[in-house]
This record gives C-alpha cells, sequence and structure tokens, in this order.
C-alpha cells in the first residue's frame, strides 16, 4: 500500500480526462453527436479493449470464466453510466469546459464515494473508523466547491452579452447545461458503483490468472466502458437519425473529414487512459481506496478548468465572479487533500503504538 504513489496515479488519470475534450473544441462543422460518437467508440470500445489484450495474458479465457450475472452486472452499471456521459458531453457543449466539469464531477465526487458503501451495506464500518471520517470530511469542501463555481457561473450568465458568452463557449446554454449536468452528475456516479461490482472479476484476474496487481482492474473496466459505448451509440445514432446527419462521416473535402477524424480519435485515445490510470491508482490506496474516487476527480476538474482559462471560458466577466471562480477551485483541491494525503497521515498517527487508541482504531 502506498496511497501517495496512489494520489499521482490518480493526478494522471485525472490530467487525461480533463483534457479529453479539448481536441472536439477543434471540430466546428460536424454535428456534436458526429465527433462524440467517434470518440466514444475509441474510448470505450478500441483502445479498452486494446489495452487489456496487451496487458492480460488470455484475457477472452478470463472474461469466459467470470462470473456471468457480475459481469451482466458491471456492464449495467457501465450502461447507467454512459448515460451519463452522454449528458456529460451536453454539459461541457452547453457550460464549457471549466463550470461544466466542476458542477457534474463534484457530483460525481459525493455520490461515487458514498453510494457503493450504501449498496455493499458496509457504510457503518466507513464512518466508524477515525481516519475515514477524516477523508469524509473532503465532501462537504467538495460541494462547497461545486456551489461557489455554480454561482460564478450564474454570474457569468448575467454579466456577458450572449455574443461574450459565446466567445468561450459557442454554444453557451446556462439552463440546459445545468440540467445536463445535474443528470449527468447522477448517471456517472454509477462508474464507480461499476468498479466496485467488478470487484470479483479483478480478483479472478490477480489469483487465477496470475495478472500482476496493478493490472487487475483493467478486467473490471473492460465491460464497464462497454456498457457505456452501447449506451453513447445508441443515443448518438438516434441523434445522427433527427438531425440527419449522416453524412458527417463520410463527405467534404478530404483534408477537413482526416483533420476531424484525427481529432475525434485523439480525444476518445486521451479520454481512454483515465481509467486505467485510475486502476493502477486504485491499487496502490490499500484500505482507503474509497477515497480514489473523490480523488480522481478533483484532480479532473482541476485540469479540466485550466483548460477552461486557456480557452479563455471565463473572459469578460468581474473581478468578484473570478474571485467565486478561484475560490470553488481551492476548495475542490482542498477537497483532494483532505480526502487523500491527509485522511493517510492521519492514519499513520492513529495507528502508531505511541497512540493509546489504535488498537480501538485498528479492529475496524
Amino acid at each position: 500500500m502506498n496511497p501517495l504513489s496512489g494520489v499521482f496515479l490518480h493526478a494522471v488519470g485525472g490530467l487525461a480526462a480533463g483534457s479529453f475534450y479539448a481536441p472536439l473544441r477543434k471540430i466546428e462543422r460536424w454535428n456534436w453527436e458526429t465527433g462524440w460518437l467517434v470518440a466514444n467508440f475509441v474510448a470505450y470500445l478500441a483502445a479498452p479493449l486494446a489495452i487489456a489484450f496487451c496487458t492480460i495474458p488470455h484475457f477472452a479465457d478470463l472474461l469466459a470464466a467470470a462470473d456471468s450475472q457480475t459481469l451482466a452486472q458491471v456492464f449495467f452499471f457501465g450502461f447507467l453510466w454512459g448515460i451519463g456521459g452522454l449528458t456529460f458531453g451536453l454539459a461541457l457543449r452547453w457550460l464549457g469546459m471549466s463550470l461544466g466539469m466542476a458542477v457534474v464531477l463534484g457530483l460525481c465526487t459525493v455520490l461515487g464515494t458514498l453510494v457503493p458503501p450504501i449498496f455493499k451495506g458496509t457504510l457503518g464500518e466507513l464512518v466508524g473508523n477515525a481516519s475515514n471520517l477524516v477523508s469524509l470530511l473532503g465532501m462537504p469542501l467538495c460541494l462547497l466547491g461545486i456551489a461557489l463555481c455554480g454561482y460564478a457561473g450564474m454570474r457569468k450568465e448575467a454579466e456577458l452579452t450572449a455574443e461574450q458568452k459565446q466567445e468561450g463557449v459557442k454554444e453557451f446554454h446556462l439552463g440546459k447545461g445545468f440540467l445536463a449536468a445535474l443528470v449527468s452528475g447522477v448517471m456517472s456516479s454509477f462508474c464507480n458503483f461499476g468498479i466496485e461490482a467488478g470487484a470479483p472479476i479483478a480478483e479472478l484476474a490477480r489469483q487465477q490468472f496470475d495478472v500482476p496487481d496493478i493490472w487487475k482492474n483493467t478486467a473490471a473496466v473492460v465491460p464497464l466502458m462497454i456498457g457505456n459505448f452501447v449506451a453513447n451509440l445508441a443515443a448518438c445514432l438516434i441523434l445522427n437519425a433527427v438531425h440527419r446527419s449522416w453524412g458527417d462521416y463520410r463527405r467534404g473535402p478530404a483534408k477537413q473529414l482526416a483533420l476531424y477524424y484525427f481529432l475525434a480519435v485523439l480525444a476518445g485515445a486521451v479520454g481512454a487512459q483515465e481509467f486505467f490510470w485510475f486502476g493502477m491508482g486504485k491499487t496502490k490506496m490499500g484500505r482507503y481506496d474509497f477515497a480514489s474516487w473523490p480523488i480522481h476527480l478533483a484532480f479532473v476538474i482541476f485540469f479540466s478548468n485550466l483548460w477552461g482559462l486557456y480557452y479563455r471560458e471565463w473572459k469578460g466577466v468581474g473581478r468578484r465572479t473570478w474571485s467565486y471562480v478561484w475560490c470553488g477551485l481551492a476548495a475542490l483541491i482542498l477537497s483532494t487533500v483532505v480526502s487523500g494525503p491527509v485522511a493517510y497521515l492521519f492514519s499513520r498517527q492513529a495507528d502508531s503504538p505511541s497512540t493509546p487508541s489504535s488498537a480501538a482504531i485498528t479492529e475496524h
């Protein structure tokens, strides 16, 4: 167990997740669903299968040996997560990378951390451990960060003209964006739910197929991602039919088509790395792996806001609005520090032989 190295791996995964949408912003003449579907094909089908077959010997045999009910459950959670992924993309489309990521992933932080222990009936154990309680203090900080970023978004809506808002986010729409973010925040929490449900597959990979511990979660991530892709495939094909955008895939100047496919594939390739780094980081967290979800998502929010600043999504807002943006980001990053390193250091102190209460804490 090495939680500090786990935090580093989660940071790399957060960088990938926070950056994947940037190439899609450069696709101007395709309908949104076209680029989204190409990116999702790479991110949630092609790349996961390629990584799995490269890192797990006899991966097909592993899936055949896994419990079919567990596989179906993980796939189902992935499908629900896919609905969240679709609305996540819409939230980024209408709110921008900084505000959209902050609202969606902040909600995912809270729900994704608390729902799996509630489902497994282990919430009592979670709150019964002193160091775990320290980690859970990151939840209110995360909610505060969401609230501050959301308020900054409302101030932006009031301060800027339509032209100014669209300069940073071409299709900026606060109402539709927040609705999509709310749906995505709820549905995307099923990602962590699916990873937790896939734990038996990961253990099967380690125990019977001699998969190194750092790669074991890959076995559980693949069926989760396939479920995600199926949900996005269905939705994007429906949108292609509604918008009559089938021609996007094949019509247009050859150089433009090549560029758009390259950008969409690049977005998918970057996004695909997120949960493999997350899975590796999770193996390093030991008994503090419940903190993996908030740590990962806070890094995603941080890096996506750097992109938002690069794209000048807050250009033209007043100083007070800027202060809410920065305070919101500070609260989100502080929630990461509390949920990970602080909880770890607290546990080390609590477990020290010189600490009178260490035995009681260890019993939990």
